[in-house]
């Protein structure tokens, strides 16, 4: 059947233009705005793919397929308010852009119908050129890693393609083998992987490519190293070496490209083996929420002219088997030689680190996965034993964090944390019993005092993207309920506020919604949480009683304070997304949003009582909008995208709650996941009860509410097979049930295309108008 579509007033507003990406460069000169459709066409998203090693590969363009349309850049000067366009050709499909150290320039991708070329904008004059020859490839690397600036910003480091047309491996027609014996490979259910030797040789073709210095004005290039499988190539802060890592065969079928066998190299600056630091094997059997073995996360210290740091595990990667200490940082300075300097040994997981602009200086991160805990040190590398500890707290405490350091790109091309002497600045989202108030503080690091310098009004929501030049004022993020997201140039000390943006309301139609935070008690001291939207002018009194939308997405928490916490804020514009339950206002639905489902208990058995426990949720959210007189409970439905989803499905299983469920792009068989879900550490071998109890294709027999089954047909999430909704359609149909099963063609996890958003949303609008109907005569409603 032909897509539907769910009216022309949701249509306008799916296709009215989003709030553009906001890049701040560095020294607070000027913003780029990136601009971008929100649903391309279908036929973008159609555009033949080769779903290789773990990732998908356009092969006409030699990159990783495309699932976003940018429209355009745009340069705002801060100095004066300007907006000014770049020219770029006409339907010009625009990558993520990086900026130059020195605040000016920036680069960004242009695609063509064939490769992928470079440009280099001036934002001084607002104009932008291609660099002449340069053909880039992001198979196996970020943007950022395909495209960087050298640290002095004279040149650009490229992982250039090949010259000439990719020479591709014919295609056999081939059994698909695979063995095993005596490998206990216990991860993910990956999908997109390698499957035969041709898939191996393909992948190889598409992923070469040369690293190469190229001056962006010219052109001119200079090869630093042969054809290969390269990741990345960056410079050390004093530019007279490279740090390099790349894949080599062997490759694996059981893990995707980033498990394969591969090095960590230092070159010279023109292109001279220096040293191999890490040559990994492929890494197919790390043990379950665990890590790779040898060096990882070699990176450059940025405030040292050539020295490298590094983790490695001390306990195998295996986060269960008994150690004193799990992991230990390295350093190895130029030239190089000998073994690394063990700075730091630390009991529990090194989860990273940012470089203080303040030389030898760390901000290291340490993950208890027993607690559940963070702990934040201050090292001085020049006697990193003991450090200091700037924030300790459990990883699920709201309330407690201390927000995350501001970074800077520095002139000369380093990247730290921002600082002023002995000060930085954390930036957090400031969650509070009344909701979200983002702020930004700065911390001493002499006396660990914090210092308040902005906080976010209670009737709005500001939250700080960044300095301006000169470091008095500070750019904003500014909306409200009534106001849609702008930005605006702000003196911390309130004494001035000028708006730098004028973006429309994209649906002022919906401006009177009622937006509020509801808190309630799940029935057992746990406190619950939602946004609770009304359409405008809804009055309860007058109108009575709405049918109501439950959309909900469960977390895990190790314990009930911290599961209690609100989170998010009523402050905010409601913008309409697609795949956004809000949504359903157009259709005179009551949404609870974000309604909390938490799942509490220990990290290694919370899940034997996972449906007691979304169940008890459930019960509450619709009991305590009930007893407010605002919805009628016996016209709720409830919804959810992927582990949402899976949560649909067990309550409509386990539960007569919801006289309808809508669940999109979830997993339905947990023995189809049997090496753990979400945060489940168990294998099913080790619970299989838990495992067939969480599976609402076990219990199909009891879902009796209808359901609406959505899915991509090409999804690639770990997990969510589309076979996992067709199997519980069919599972519901043959015992009687009820159900509609959609699926999407060419889309993943989350749908994107604009005819399958609004057959999406036309499917959704039906299903509950279907089984939702209007209140009965007499009946409130």
């Amino acid at each position: 059947m032909p897509y539907a579509t769910p009216g022309d007033d949701v249509a306008s507003i799916i296709d009215a233009p989003p709030t553009p990406m906001v890049r701040l460069g560095p020294g607070g000169r000027y913003i780029a705005l990136v601009h971008y459709e929100s649903h391309p066409p279908v036929a973008m998203l159609a555009r033949p793919y080769l779903p290789l090693a773990g990732i998908r590969i356009d092969p006409a363009l030699g990159g990783r397929r495309r699932l976003r349309r940018v429209t355009g850049i745009s340069v705002l000067g801060l100095a004066d308010g300007r907006q000014r366009p770049l020219a770029l050709p006409a339907g010009a499909q625009v990558g993520q852009l990086t900026w130059a150290p020195d605040g000016r320039h920036f680069a960004f991708t242009v695609e063509e119908p064939d490769s992928i070329g470079v440009w280099v904008a001036d934002a001084d004059a607002a104009t932008a050129s291609p660099v002449p020859g340069l053909r880039v490839r992001d198979v196996l690397g970020s943007e950022s890693s395909t495209l960087r600036w050298s640290r002095d910003g004279r040149s650009l480091l490229a992982l250039a393609a090949p010259p000439g047309p990719v020479t591709m491996p014919a295609t056999p027609a081939e059994p698909h083998l695979a063995e095993t014996a005596g490998k206990h490979s216990q991860m993910a259910t990956f999908q997109d992987l390698l499957t035969t030797a041709n898939d191996e040789d393909t992948f190889e073709a598409l992923a070469t490519t040369i690293p190469v210095r190229v001056n962006p004005a010219t052109g001119a290039r200079k090869e630093l190293g042969p054809a290969g499988l390269y990741q990345s190539v960056e410079e050390s802060p004093d530019g007279a070496y490279l740090l390099v890592h790349r894949l080599r065969r062997p490759f694996s079928f059981r893990v995707p490209y980033s498990y394969f066998a591969r090095t960590a190299e230092v070159w010279s600056a023109d292109g001279g083996l220096e040293r191999v630091i890490a040559d990994l094997p492929v890494s197919d059997e790390v043990p379950r929420q665990g890590v790779p073995t040898g060096p990882r996360h070699v990176s450059w210290e940025e405030r040292a002219p050539a020295s490298l740091l590094w983790t490695e595990a001390l306990d195998g990667g295996d986060p269960v088997a008994p150690a004193e200490n799990r992991d230990r940082l390295l350093r190895l300075a130029a030239p190089f030689t000998g073994a690394g300097e063990v700075l730091v040994t630390v009991r529990n997981r090194l989860v990273g680190w940012s470089d203080l602009d303040e030389p030898h200086q760390l901000m290291l991160g340490e993950y208890d996965r027993d607690r559940r805990w963070i702990t934040t040190w201050l090292y001085d590398l020049r006697a990193p034993q003991p450090g200091r500890v700037l924030s300790d707290r459990s990883v699920d405490d709201a309330y407690g964090d201390p927000g995350n350091p501001l970074v800077a790109l520095n002139p000369d091309g380093t990247r730290t944390v921002l600082q002023h002497g002995q000060s930085i600045y954390l930036r957090g989202s400031g969650a509070t019993p009344d909701g979200d108030r983002p702020f930004l503080d700065r911390l001493d690091l002499a006396t660990l005092e914090t210092t308040r310098l902005q906080q976010s009004p209670a009737e709005c929501l500001d939250q700080v993207v960044g300095f301006a030049a000169g470091g008095d004022d500070v750019v904003l993020w500014h909306e409200s309920p009534t106001e849609p997201p702008n930005l605006a140039l702000a003196a911390l000390d309130g004494s001035s506020r000028r708006p730098l943006t004028d973006w429309p309301d994209p649906h002022p139609q919906l401006t009177g919604l009622d937006k509020r935070l509801v808190v309630h008690d799940r029935g057992d001291g746990i406190q619950l949480s939602g946004m609770l939207l009304l359409p405008p002018g809804h009055d309860p009194a007058r109108d009575g009683r709405l049918p109501l939308v439950v959309w909900a997405y469960p977390l895990d928490y190790g314990s009930a304070a911290t599961a209690g916490q609100v989170r998010g804020s009523s402050k905010e514009f409601t913008w309409l997304t697609a795949l956004d339950p809000a949504c359903f206002l157009l259709r005179g639905y009551a949404v609870l949003a974000d309604a909390t489902m938490p799942v509490i208990g220990d990290p290694e058995t919370m899940n034997d009582t996972y449906i007691e426990q979304i169940t008890a949720a459930a019960q509450a959210h619709i009991r305590a909008l009930d007893a407010m007189g605002i919805i009628d409970p016996a016209r709720t439905a409830v919804g959810g995208h992927s582990y949402g989803g899976f949560m649909t499905a067990n309550l409509l299983a386990h539960s007569d709650l919801f006289a309808a469920g809508i669940a999109r792009s979830g997993a339905y068989n947990r023995t189809l996941t049997p090496f753990g879900f979400q945060t489940e550490r168990r294998t099913f071998w080790e619970a299989p009860n838990v495992y067939d109890r969480v599976s609402p294709l076990r219990y199909a027999d009891q879902i009796t509410a209808p359901i609406l089954l959505i899915h991509g047909t090409d999804d690639n999430n770990s997990g969510t097979f589309p076979i996992q909704s067709q199997r519980l359609f069919e599972a519901i149909g043959g015992n009687g049930g009820t159900a509609r099963l959609v699926m999407l063609p060419h889309e993943g996890h989350g749908y994107i295309a604009r005819e399958s958003v609004l057959h999406m949303l036309a499917e959704q609008f039906d299903w509950l108008d279907r089984w939702l109907p209007p209140a009965e005569a007499g009946q409130p409603g």
